[in-house]
């Protein structure tokens, strides 16, 4: 298991569709070359109801954790979501399995397959599930309800973990819902403003094709009502 504490970097994100005379984009804040570091936990803000512990324990094998392409994979993932490259994006995408997206923990499960490449600029109205507390229906297109949570999480500072989903403060117990898959967990701590509350983690998950890890799921994770 690789803790990784990744530095401040301040990104500038694009347009659907960058100028061909766009600056190049910034440098990843992810880095095939992962180094150990000191694990600490986050601290759980004060709530009434009942908080979960703040990570999991590591499941994914030693082997992929070692894997400098896993790593890659994420800096690619990040630089797609920077500058909404979609075929960037496809190119990462498992042609098994498709890519399944969960941005609600116990929503639905909307995939993608080469049509991946489009995501940035559809308006086809997914139906992600039911929201958290309300009950109410989330529905709208990736770049309205998924992609500004994507932009959080790897624009931030981030926490990145192999095979454990780090969490903040949580009423339900997290849990990684693809058995003998692969992933890593790339997690935002929240602000001060909202005593860490506001916390999110994406868990990317990946198969091998070829012997090349490849996107295979995205999971989302925030604090729930």
């Amino acid at each position: 298991m690789k803790r990784l504490f990744l530095p401040l970097l301040v990104l500038t994100l694009a347009a659907c569709f960058a100028p061909v005379d766009a600056p190049p984009p910034p440098t990843s804040i992810f880095s095939a070359t992962p180094q150990l570091a000191v694990p600490t936990l986050t601290v759980a803000p004060a709530t009434s109801a009942p908080i979960m512990p703040t990570s999991t324990p590591a499941t994914s094998s030693q082997g992929f954790c070692q894997d400098a392409r896993a790593l890659q994979l994420l800096s690619d993932l990040q630089t797609a979501i920077q500058n909404r490259d979609g075929e960037l994006l496809a190119s990462l995408v498992s042609p098994t399995t498709g890519v399944g997206v969960r941005f609600i923990r116990n929503g639905k499960v909307v995939t993608y397959f080469d049509n991946v490449k489009f995501i940035f600029e559809t308006t086809y109205q997914a139906d992600w599930g039911l929201a958290a507390g309300s009950g109410e229906p989330v529905k709208g297109p990736f770049h309205e309800i998924v992609l500004p949570s994507l932009d959080r999480v790897f624009a931030g500072n981030p926490i990145t973990t192999c095979g454990e989903l780090k969490v903040g403060g949580a009423t339900y117990i997290p849990e990684w819902p693809y058995s003998g898959m692969d992933y890593y967990s790339v997690h935002f701590p929240g602000t001060d403003q909202y005593a860490g509350m506001d916390w999110e983690t994406w868990a990317v998950g990946m198969l091998r094709e070829e012997g090349k890890p490849m996107l295979a799921a995205l999971v989302h994770y925030n604090w729930e009502p």
